[in-house]
């Protein structure tokens, strides 16, 4: 059933209200004259439905709306990519988080990067349309009018109340901001060995600066970004009730910060009619549907950058060959205040080295810069200023062979596939996202020796960049140079579904795998995680009936359910060995040599029952010995049953004692047998609140995922669900349900600020309101205008 508002909020917002915050009047301002005007009608939870003449209103009704609700997220968003946290927010020395941060980002405001994303013709392809700029500038005007009206030291949000860092946005601020979104799994997630790079003669206090950030990404299996991840399915005409299609959407993100979606409605009258979610700080849907199509994004394995080696000049460690000719690297020293002892400000600056190919970064013991040799990397995204326009042409696409033609034209999507149905009942899955053009034949031509296998295992491509012909080049069919064209990206149509958790193509429906594209985008006929093969024996099963649920096709109904089930696929598939090796060796040696007695944990993972739901009692030591490495298997992977193999729990492998022993040691103080719900929640002011859901490692599908606090569980979620979505396309229009776990608003003041929460902790859902019908049957409708006159 579906739960409703609290009594307060429904109090609250009961009556429908037309109020005008400004003496503008009902129709629109002339926007290129500075009017704006657009009409916003809140729904429950706090939803805005937003109308406007133009895309230069409807950004500003985007602006007021999202600043009402999260003005210090994207305050705080701004003073980041200003490069100012330093000076705000601390120090704790001169290598502090916050001020390379600030140097990085310090950096690109002197390169005047944003700026040059700007130039060229407004096609929204070299450069952004004219519809998107006016969005910007909309967005701008909306957020500068609500704080004016408001005033920093009267808003609501004790976060920023009254702060120095609260104050009026600039396009250029979210231009920045933009920019900083494109990049974040490529010059982002390499962002220390950037500030750290010097030359090996360099001396002071740039040298003493280390790269702990660029290091794990070179450790990392695949390309996908730090802190993010993602289900979806979508599923064609074969695998519904009503023969349509059909998506679901659960994007997994951060609970907090300038990376929490913000649910919302956009409307232009004949032009734009888009319901879903988008990054707060961003004006237009990055995940959601229109009348016929609807559309998702999971984060890709493809790597975003490549790293190209240069054979430095003898003597002078900042020069460099290309086909035996010297190239000077350049140079710019940045600056940055941080807060000083004696209180006021001081300078931190560093010299950075770019070259050609772009900055030169170190990596500690792989990526060292030697008086031999530096690296330097491309980031293909660090270009990138056409991610708004493709999301807006996202929106208008009738069918999702449409959405293949604006994916192939646009070439946008900077870390993400697209997992999309339509109501003809044709579901697509695309990685057609901007991956740098390295083809198998590149590859075997430029990657040196010493590192192919790092190319084999990770898809890190060190190219030899002394020769010219080892440069990405350019694909004829690609939208930019320097990637890789639509034809060598992996696409597929299919009439009964489509899936993708966070691993690589090969197995978007393992009926018909996706094979032979370039190693860079990702790996094929390799093992699985266990919350992708969950996923896709969860599809397999609805459509052949043994789910344990009616029917054998998909209503919106039996996608909750199934993404609710909350099924540990690790536990399915090793729990009953495990409870017979404990059984077996009651006590076990701990890592730190330990011994441990063990009963109590067999008696506690027998009585699991094998979910993640509040009521679920062991599912937290479960998930301590998955996180401990105790999933261990015995027998091998078979690229030909890649979905159900490995499955064998390894008993002879003593690890799997050592791990069980860990997860009791590390749960010291936390009864073994406890229901989730009361170690796992979420504060919501004085509040706690239950949350089911749990980590990838024991192959939950519903991810959540809270830091332990020994004594005490997982007081607090970092990452998890957050836009949920499962939504039907037919004759008759959009319908389904839909949820924001975190809830609409950061404000703990607002009546949005844990509603939704609450209504995740139950299952519940808010439904579909696209139509004007369901728009209007929403009990908790109120009506309001903004706008602002010409100045």
């Amino acid at each position: 059933m579906r739960l409703k508002p609290t009594g307060a909020v429904v109090t609250a917002l009961a009556t429908v209200v037309t109020t005008v915050v400004t003496g503008v009047p009902p129709a629109a301002a002339q926007h290129r004259d500075g009017g704006y005007s657009a009409e916003i009608r809140r729904a429950s939870y706090g939803v805005p439905h937003i109308t406007a003449r133009d895309f230069a209103s409807l950004g500003f009704g985007v602006g007021y709306a999202q600043a009402e609700d999260n003005i210090c997220v994207i305050a705080e968003k701004v003073v980041t990519v200003s490069g100012e946290r330093s000076r705000f927010f601390g120090v704790t020395g001169p290598t502090d988080a916050n001020v390379r941060s600030d140097l990085f980002y310090r950096k690109a405001i002197d390169d005047g990067t944003a700026e040059r994303l700007l130039q060229g013709p407004r096609d929204g392809v070299r450069s952004p349309s004219n519809e998107v700029r006016d969005q910007i500038r909309g967005f701008v005007a909306g957020y500068n009018n609500y704080l004016r009206r408001t005033g920093a030291a009267n808003l609501t949000d004790p976060a920023c109340r009254g702060k120095s860092w609260v104050r009026p946005l600039t396009e250029l601020d979210l231009w920045r901001a933009s920019w900083a979104s494109m990049v974040r799994a490529g010059s982002r997630a390499v962002l220390d060995g950037i500030v750290a790079a010097a030359p090996p003669t360099a001396t002071g206090p740039a040298g003493v600066l280390d790269a702990p950030g660029a290091a794990a990404v070179v450790a990392a299996r695949d390309g996908a970004p730090a802190g993010v991840g993602s289900n979806a399915y979508g599923l064609g005409a074969q695998a519904t009730t009503h023969g349509g299609g059909m998506l679901l959407a659960n994007p997994h993100f951060p609970w907090e910060g300038a990376e929490r979606f913000y649910r919302m409605h956009l409307k232009v009258p004949g032009r734009y009619d888009v319901e879903g979610a988008a990054l707060i700080g961003d004006p237009i849907i990055e995940i959601g549907h229109n009348r016929t199509v609807a559309w998702s994004h999971t984060v890709s394995t493809a790597r975003r950058f490549v790293w190209h080696r240069l054979a430095l000049v003898p003597g002078d460690p900042t020069s460099y060959y290309v086909d035996g000719r010297a190239r000077k690297m350049t140079t710019r020293t940045v600056t940055v205040q941080v807060p000083a002892p004696g209180g006021g400000t001081a300078p931190v600056s560093r010299t950075f080295h770019d070259t050609h190919f772009g900055p030169v970064v170190v990596v500690p013991g792989t990526f060292d810069w030697t008086t031999t040799a530096a690296y330097a990397i491309t980031d293909v995204n660090a270009t990138n200023n056409r991610a708004f326009d493709g999301w807006l042409q996202m929106g208008r696409a009738k069918t999702v062979r449409e959405l293949k033609q604006i994916l192939d034209r646009r070439q946008f999507l900077p870390w993400v596939n697209v997992i999309a149905s339509d109501a003809r009942g044709e579901a697509l899955y695309a990685d057609h996202s901007v991956v740098p053009r390295v083809t198998d034949e590149l590859a075997a031509a430029c990657i040196p020796a010493p590192f192919q296998p790092l190319y084999a295992t990770s898809g890190q491509a060190v190219l030899d960049g002394s020769r010219s012909a080892c440069a990405l080049g350019r694909d004829p069919d690609a939208a930019v140079p320097g990637i890789l064209g639509p034809a060598k990206l992996p696409i597929q149509f299919r009439a009964d579904y489509v899936a993708n958790s966070n691993d690589s193509h090969w197995l978007a429906n393992p009926e018909a795998p996706l094979e032979g594209y370039p190693r860079i985008i990702g790996n094929e006929r390799t093992e699985r995680s266990l919350r992708t093969r969950l996923g896709v024996e969860q599809v397999r099963e609805r459509l052949a009936g043994t789910d344990g649920l009616p029917g054998r096709k998909f209503t919106t109904a039996r996608l909750w359910q199934i993404l609710f089930g909350n099924r540990a696929y690790g536990g399915e598939l090793v729990r009953d060995d495990l409870v017979a090796v404990c059984a077996a060796h009651p006590t076990a040696t701990a890592s730190d040599g330990t011994t441990v007695d063990l009963r109590d944990a067999c008696a506690a993972l027998k009585g699991w029952d094998l979910r993640v739901d509040l009521d679920s009692r062991g599912a937290h030591l479960f998930t301590e010995f998955a996180l401990s490495g105790g999933i261990r298997f015995a027998d091998a992977f078979d690229a030909g049953d890649p979905v159900r193999t490995p499955s064998r729990l390894d008993t002879a492998d003593p690890r799997v004692r050592t791990a069980l022993a860990d997860a009791v040691r590390r749960l010291a103080g936390i009864p073994l047998d406890a229901r989730l719900g009361d170690v796992q929640s979420e504060p919501r002011g004085e509040r706690r609140i239950p949350i089911h859901g749990g980590r990838p490692e024991p192959g939950v599908f519903n991810m959540i995922i809270g830091p332990l606090v020994p004594g005490v569980g997982y007081p607090k979620v970092v990452h998890g669900s957050s836009f949920v979505m499962a939504i039907e396309l037919g004759p008759n229009g959009p319908s389904g349900r839909q949820i924001l776990t975190y809830s609409q608003s950061s404000n703990p003041n607002s009546p949005w600020y844990a509603d939704q929460t609450r209504l995740y902790s139950g299952k519940g859902w808010d439904t579909i309101k696209y139509t004007e019908a369901q728009i209007k049957a929403d009990p908790n409708l109120r009506t309001y205008r903004v706008g602002e006159g010409r100045h």
